[in-house]
Order: structure tokens, then C-alpha cells, then sequence
């Protein structure tokens, strides 16, 4: 993965990396998604909310096999590799994907304040509406319908604590763990904000800081 497909941003303590996905990779990732929703069989079989803390219509768990077949992991593992060079110049020799799920969210549900397992996570985002919706007042500067919030620390001087995400199809955040974060719902349409999540696992010696 070249350079200038990956950025990062520091708002805060932690880094996050923004990467870019593969169209052909949306392709089959929103093909295998459709086919799931369909299948209600399958559908019960990955049904993934009950592990989540999202209040939205369906969350679901991608298979291992897939994961690997589709191509998913070649590119988080690559990202997240990139990523950890650029910010602590280390090189990583395990990647490896605890669960990987897809968030289906309609207008007014929403994902509440939560952080995610392992070493590493992210989200990206597949298929979204053509809006958000209004604020209710006209006035506001900021519409954070349909958002992603990612949150740290306390706002003090010189230093912010809510880092927000417009989501944009193609769009892959990775951000450690622990970090904290919340997604805000929308109004005022009918359409699908779908987005792919992921926990991680990466080498010891480099997640364990605290290590003698």
C-alpha cells in the first residue's frame, strides 16, 4: 500500500489511519452482504447483535473463510501494517482478525458510546443514503447525523477530545481498541447506512508497551 493511499490524523493521544478500499473489494464485500440478508437461515446462524452494543436492525459476522477469500484481509492487515510504520516505525509480523461484522443502520438507530477487543480496530462503510437528514435548527454549523464520533481524553486547552467522521463510501478508519467511540443516527429517509467493522490482534511485543 503506497503512501498516498493512507493518512493519518493525531487530533488527540492516539493515531488514527484513514485508507482507501478497493472498489472491486466494496463489490464483493456488498455482494456477500446482500446474500446473507436474503438467506434467513445463514442470517441466524452469523446473527451478531446480541454481541454488540449498536440499537439497529441487524449486525452480523462475516465468515473466516470469507474474510480471507474476499481479500478483507490482505487489506487491513497491509493498512494496518502501513500505519504502524508511519507512527512508530516498527514492523509488524502478525496480523490476525478476531471477528470481523457488518452494521446495517437505519434512520434514528444508533451506536452508543462503546470501544471494541483486541490490539486494533476499525471501521469502514459500504453503502450509505444520499443524506443524513436535517438539524432541527437551521442555525447549527455542524450536522453530525449519521457521524462517527471517535473520543479521547477531556477537551482542555490546545487539546480536543471528539474527533468526527463523515462517513464516505470506501472510507476504512483503524484506530486502537480501546478508543472510544459512538455513531449518531439520521432522520428524514429511508436508506441503508451500511458499514464493516474489525478487532485485531497484532504482535505482543509491540501492543504490550508495558512489557520488561
Amino acid at each position: 500500500m503506497s503512501e498516498n493511499k493512507i493518512q493519518v490524523f493525531r487530533p488527540f493521544g492516539p493515531s488514527i489511519a484513514k485508507i482507501i478500499m478497493p472498489i472491486d473489494l466494496i463489490n464483493i464485500l456488498n455482494d456477500y452482504i446482500e446474500q446473507i440478508i436474503y438467506d434467513k437461515k445463514k442470517f441466524k446462524e452469523l446473527d451478531h447483535g446480541n454481541r454488540l452494543a449498536g440499537n439497529v436492525k441487524q449486525e452480523f459476522k462475516l465468515e473466516p473463510e470469507f474474510i480471507k477469500s474476499s481479500g478483507l484481509l490482505n487489506f487491513l492487515g497491509e493498512g494496518s501494517s502501513k500505519w504502524i510504520q508511519m507512527t512508530q516505525n516498527k514492523k509488524t509480523n502478525k496480523f490476525n482478525i478476531l471477528a470481523s461484522w457488518v452494521v446495517r443502520q437505519f434512520k434514528n438507530e444508533y451506536n452508543p458510546i462503546h470501544h471494541h477487543g483486541g490490539h486494533l480496530s476499525g471501521v469502514g462503510y459500504l453503502k450509505l443514503p444520499k443524506n443524513f437528514g436535517t438539524t432541527k435548527q437551521d442555525s447549527k454549523e455542524n450536522n453530525y447525523n449519521g457521524a462517527l464520533s471517535l473520543i479521547h481524553g477531556n477537551r482542555m486547552y490546545d487539546c480536543n477530545s471528539v474527533f468526527n467522521v463523515v462517513p464516505k463510501i470506501g472510507e476504512f478508519y483503524l484506530f486502537p481498541h480501546y478508543l472510544m467511540h459512538a455513531v449518531y443516527p439520521f432522520h428524514d429517509n429511508d436508506e441503508e447506512r451500511r458499514s464493516i467493522s474489525f478487532n485485531a490482534t497484532i504482535d505482543d511485543d509491540i501492543y504490550n508497551v508495558y512489557r520488561t
